[in-house]
């Protein structure tokens, strides 16, 4: 069965296919489908982006499709950076982690170690071509720390 990544990661697609190796499922990715567009992640949860993804994927393609969407939500800042994880440093180009990580560290200056909750968040769609989808979530709790 081939599956379609709604991605053109190739460290993702990697992974994936480590994580998949012996079972009966070929793991292809947008860069077997040049034809089909990068979609743009503009929904306000990790589920919205993560099947939006899916389902334009296998739209396109005609094939299963996996995405996901995840993040940092911290309990004192009402969840965020949230969505916005990869791109929450305004000044950062998308998947700037260091500054990323400065602008959260300079948010809770002032927040003591043991209000510092929070979790990162994955959630992953399956979706196929007739629309029908799923989806999957997994959490890892933990708190942010004072400094790197």
């Amino acid at each position: 069965m081939d599956i379609v990544l709604a991605t053109r990661n190739k460290k993702k697609v990697e992974e994936i296919r480590r994580i998949t190796a012996g079972l009966c499922i070929n793991i292809l990715s947008l860069d077997d489908h040049p034809h089909c567009p990068e979609v743009v992640e503009d929904r306000d949860t990790f589920e919205g982006n993560a099947l939006k993804k899916a389902l334009e994927t296998a739209s396109c393609t005609g094939k299963p499709s996996l995405a996901d969407d995840s993040g940092l939500e911290v309990e004192a800042l009402g969840g965020a950076p949230g969505v916005h994880s990869a791109r929450y440093a305004a000044d950062a180009a998308s998947g700037n982690d260091p500054k990323n990580y400065e602008k959260l560290l300079a948010d809770l200056v002032l927040v003591p170690r043991e209000n510092r909750a929070a979790r990162f968040v994955c959630c992953m769609a399956l979706a196929y071509p007739d629309g029908e989808s799923l989806t999957f979530f997994g959490y890892a709790k933990g708190s942010i720390t004072l400094a790197p």
